[in-house]
């Protein structure tokens, strides 16, 4: 086993750093990893906001759900899917793009390369010694987020990277079992196999939850995912979407 397997294996979030700033060499360090990721034909279509201003900072804080590792770390890295550049990109060229651009195909290809991106932003973050975390939670009230990093039409501010050098590191949750999610050939929808793998994924989070509680907690993955799939959160992200210009055909 490598250092770069073992760091990606090593991964765990972080939600409290020490004060120390990341400095400028380790910044570019991570964005330039993440400009490396791989790219559907070459269209690169995300824009990486560092955020320096304290208040902003403690503004996306709030947003985020109150999450204060949002404003106190060592810097937060917003990544956007951005088609702005190429609406540009139609102009200089005298060619329409709005078709092509507002599809659901160049929608997918957006998300995907900025998960892309961030991915290797936060295995290179980590590499260095830092601790990471992702916050969905920007996506509570997106017009906001928006507004604060003045943000034009076709961009979409789709999550944040915190990053900075941990106060402590947790335990790792486990993961599920490789062959609940690895299949070969096939997919295995057989579905009396699946509730299978799932018990046996239930003992495994309990048993977590318990040692790592002393007791006090008892949760299962499925009850877990019952919860959250069926509370309606961010309904409101088709018609802010295709607002945006992402995803109208």
């Amino acid at each position: 086993m490598n250092q770069v397997i073992e760091t990606i294996l090593a991964h765990r979030s972080v939600r409290q750093f020490t004060e120390e700033a990341l400095t400028t060499e380790q910044i570019e360090l991570i964005v330039r990893s993440a400009q490396a990721a791989s790219t559907s034909s070459f269209i690169q279509p995300y824009t990486i906001i560092g955020v320096t201003d304290y208040e902003v900072k403690r503004k996306l804080a709030e947003i985020a759900g109150n999450q204060s590792y949002v404003a106190n770390n060592g810097y937060l890295f917003v990544f956007c899917a951005d088609f702005y550049r190429h609406e540009v990109i139609g102009e200089m060229e005298e060619a329409e793009l709005s078709s092509t651009l507002e599809s659901t195909e160049k929608f997918m290809v957006a998300l995907i390369d900025t998960a892309l991106a961030a991915q290797n932003a936060a295995i290179a973050a980590e590499s260095l010694g830092l601790g990471i975390c992702y916050i969905g939670g920007l996506r509570n009230h997106l017009e906001e987020v928006c507004q604060l990093l003045e943000t034009p039409q076709r961009v979409i501010p789709l999550f944040a990277l915190v990053v900075g050098y941990p106060v402590k590191l947790n335990e790792q949750k486990p993961r599920l079992p490789l062959h609940h999610v690895f299949k070969e050939n096939k997919y295995e929808a057989n579905q009396e196999k699946i509730r299978n793998d799932l018990h046996e994924y239930n003992d495994i989070i309990h048993q977590y939850y318990h040692e790592r509680t002393a007791g006090k907690r008892g949760d299962t993955w499925t009850n877990q995912m019952a919860k959250t799939l069926g509370n309606k959160v961010r309904m409101y992200m088709n018609d802010f979407v295709k607002g945006k210009g992402f995803n109208k055909q």
